[in-house]
């Protein structure tokens, strides 16, 4: 990994994460921190010891990208192994993930189920190279659900029984009724998870629950919701039907992961209410099953994709992006494919790069004070009020995260150049330090 210091980009063209088009211009890091873009004035010099100047002419700069719904410890391991293998394992294969989420040009994820925390620490500290980590931790799944991956004759951990593997693993957490519920969350939020994840409905990859089942009662949803908000953050719930959809908004669920067997009432009703849909543009071939239910059961919810976009297009949804991969390394990397897919059903490629920068990185805030990375500081806030561009992921401003990637190509036109992220990323910086330059040597300065 490089060290701190401060970067000169000059004479790139600059899409900021909000605005329209691009601009020309530089873009001066300190530290970990965004100091100066301007467009209007001369580049600067180098600077002094310590300085490092990339020579952009002809290139794109633009945020570092995010993945509202990742699974870091689990993407890049098979399922035999992670159940066979000893516990190490699948903490190992996660940081060997976490860099190449990285070098794909994901800054910053969300990780939705897998103990994460201690690998974010380490990221943190720039002990690991690895993008920045909203832990979920466990996922709480009541039994039968889609964190249920007990055997079908094994006793409920709430009659008595003992945990499964992927509890052991702390991937998921069964917990059944208000009180289970209860210390479920605490537990996450204790372990240092910054939002939670609830299973209200089926899934693909689970064994016991087909996609129409309701999960979790109101009231087991209301006492989730109740205990992440007692520690300032909110409840994501995994569920694709309308019926699942209503139960968690009227239970005070502020995140859907999924929805692609909603109606369009039912998206509608996610505007109305000013939830967010966290969704993934899925296509069949992006997970592998063995077992012919789950087989059939991708193939629905990969078909009901484009619609639910433009459903949430059409009614206003505040949309985020996600890929959801996992259990399978040789598709890890489709993260970027799945990305470049969003062109066409978000509205276009500068619209949904918004989404993957500035947008994931609004509902991100959601986590309020268990935000790891965009609390204002006291200075931030006497300043400016809590605006939004003290957000300071997904954003190429003053005061920002330095967290950007140089491209070869326009991705605000063509999405695609980010589809093949070892060609095209010429520059990865994450927090200000640069983890990957592909550049001719001429075209960098070292001070």
């Amino acid at each position: 990994m490089g060290e701190h210091g401060k970067i000169v980009i000059r004479d790139v063209r600059i899409f900021d994460g909000i605005g329209d088009g691009l601009r020309s211009g530089h873009v001066v890091t300190a530290g970990s921190k965004i100091a100066e873009v301007d467009v209007d004035g001369p580049p600067p010099e180098m600077a002094g010891a310590g300085t490092t100047v990339v020579h952009g002419s002809g290139l794109t700069l633009i945020p570092g990208l995010a993945d509202a719904h990742a699974h870091v410890m689990l993407a890049g391991v098979g399922q035999a192994e992670l159940v066979l293998g000893g516990t190490g394992l699948g903490y190992l294969k996660g940081a060997v993930e976490a860099e190449a989420m990285l070098m794909r040009g994901f800054t910053t994820v969300r990780d939705m189920a897998g103990d994460t925390a201690d690998l974010k620490r380490l990221i943190d500290a720039g002990v690991l190279p690895g993008p920045r980590i909203y832990p979920s931790q466990a996922g709480l799944s009541q039994t039968s659900g889609h964190g249920d991956f007990g055997m079908v004759y094994d006793v409920p951990t709430a009659l008595g029984g003992t945990a499964s593997r992927a509890e052991h693993l702390g991937i998921m957490r069964v917990a059944d009724g208000r009180a289970q519920v209860l210390a479920g969350v605490r537990e996450q939020l204790r372990k240092g998870a910054s939002q939670i994840k609830m299973m209200a409905g089926g899934g693909v990859a689970s064994p016991h629950d087909p996609l129409d089942v309701l999960q979790y009662t109101p009231e087991e949803l209301r006492a989730g919701v109740q205990a992440a908000a007692d520690w300032g953050t909110y409840v994501s719930v995994h569920v694709y039907t309308g019926a699942g959809i209503r139960r968690a908004v009227e239970a005070g669920v502020q995140v859907i992961e999924h929805g692609q067997l909603a109606e369009e009432d039912d998206i509608r009703f996610l505007a109305d209410h000013d939830v967010w849909l966290s969704t993934q543009p899925f296509e069949e071939g992006d997970h592998t099953y063995l077992d012919p239910v789950s087989v059939e059961k991708n193939r629905r919810v990969c078909e009901g994709a484009e619609r639910v976009f433009a459903w949430a297009l059409d009614h206003g949804v505040r949309l985020a992006f996600g890929t959801d991969l996992l259990l399978d390394p040789a598709k890890s990397a489709r993260q970027n494919v799945m990305l470049t897919r969003l062109a066409g059903l978000a509205g276009g490629p500068e619209a949904a790069l918004k989404i993957a920068t500035s947008g994931n990185a609004e509902l991100f805030r959601r986590s309020g004070p268990r935000d790891p990375y965009q609390n204002p500081t006291p200075a931030d806030t006497a300043a400016h009020g809590d605006a939004p561009h003290l957000a300071r992921l997904g954003v190429i401003a003053k005061g920002a995260w330095a967290d950007l990637l140089l491209v070869d190509g326009d991705p605000t036109r063509d999405l695609s150049v980010l589809g093949d992220p070892h060609a095209n990323l010429k520059l990865i910086v994450k927090d200000g330090r640069i983890h990957k330059n592909t550049l001719p040597p001429d075209r960098t300065e070292q001070g």
